[in-house]
């Protein structure tokens, strides 16, 4: 058929062969490249997370593969539960390591709400909260405009706008949980003289969806060049349980339920795939509009933004920046 029929048939994998070519990459990665013995993920019960560990099992053998689950207070039950069902199905030693303590003694939550209390000064014990994205008015106008949306203790949902500065107060509190995840995979890396497993996709890596210091921080990223309908493609050859598959990509970072959609994209992953691979190889809107039954210039505005968002999140992919080189160490 049209141009959406192509890429979708392009993004199709032979899944058996990748995760072979994975796990043998990976392999060699983690023993010869980091010289390490073995690996730790990170699993929050999505598919992401899912995928890596069962690549790090094809490549290293279950006796060679840490989990870690590492809920808070505000996380899913569902979360634990699916990341302990795959992780038992996989043979893995895991451990549960609860980090609402930590993240209360850096003030995650005291300075999240106190910056929400600048917008509804109610908020407090027994509240949620999120923040979404006008799909709308971006598709429409190009301008992104942001909105806190909380829930009261009586079940109350209400939306305001959200100022730039308390959008930038409540994200950077926010990220202290992705931080604190990285900190403890790190401290079991060190103690097993293990690798840490990276997880985000191509849509995520490429597009700067993940925290520099959180997230976006590993030894090595197995599936950072696979397209999110490609990680799905694995997750079925890996047997990743349906309840993970069938979940919506989530933040697993606000109060209230929040998908990757409505915080970030604007659109399902599926269609941000087929942007994204349009986009990278010049296919004209006007095609990719026809199948994905968008208008034209809502395409060109999405291609857009991959540009711009490439250029606003360069920062999270650069290391250290020297001011002079240090010629011994490249």
């Amino acid at each position: 058929m049209g141009t959406v029929t192509r890429i979708r048939d392009v993004l199709k994998i032979e899944p058996r062969g990748a995760v072979a070519e994975i796990a043998a990459r990976l392999r060699q990665t983690v023993a010869d490249g980091l010289r390490r013995r073995g690996a730790v993920v990170a699993m929050s019960g999505g598919v992401d997370s899912s995928v890596c560990a069962g690549l790090a099992v094809q490549a290293l053998g279950p006796q060679r593969v840490f989990g870690l689950l590492l809920p808070e207070a505000e996380s899913g039950a569902e979360d634990l539960a699916l990341g302990r069902e795959w992780a038992d199905r996989l043979g893995i030693a895991y451990r549960i390591e609860e980090i609402s303590g930590i993240l209360a003694a850096c003030g995650a939550y005291e300075r999240r709400d106190e910056a929400i209390r600048t917008v509804v000064p109610e908020f407090g014990p027994g509240w949620s909260s999120k923040i979404t994205v006008d799909a709308d008015r971006h598709a429409r106008e190009g301008l992104t405009v942001f909105y806190l949306i909380v829930r009261s203790p009586e079940g109350e949902l209400r939306k305001h706008r959200l100022p730039p500065v308390a959008y930038r107060e409540i994200v950077a509190a926010t990220n202290f949980k992705q931080r604190v995840r990285k900190m403890l995979e790190y401290h079991h890396a060190d103690r097993l003289h293990y690798a840490v497993i990276g997880t985000p996709n191509r849509l995520e890596y490429d597009q700067g969806f993940f925290v520099k210091g959180g997230d976006g921080l590993a030894d090595v990223k197995p599936i950072a060049h696979l397209y999110k309908t490609q990680v799905y493609q694995l997750a079925r050859e890996l047997g990743v349980p349906e309840g993970v598959t069938a979940r919506p990509p989530t933040t697993g970072t606000y109060s209230l339920p929040q998908t990757q959609e409505e915080f970030y994209w604007g659109a399902p992953v599926e269609i941000m795939d087929i942007v994204l691979y349009g986009c990278n190889h010049q296919i004209p809107p006007e095609e990719v509009a026809e199948e994905v039954g968008m208008p034209a210039e809502a395409v060109a505005h999405m291609y857009r933004d991959v540009g711009l968002r490439r250029s606003t999140t360069r920062y999270l992919h650069l290391t250290s920046m020297l001011l002079e080189p240090v010629a011994e160490i490249s």
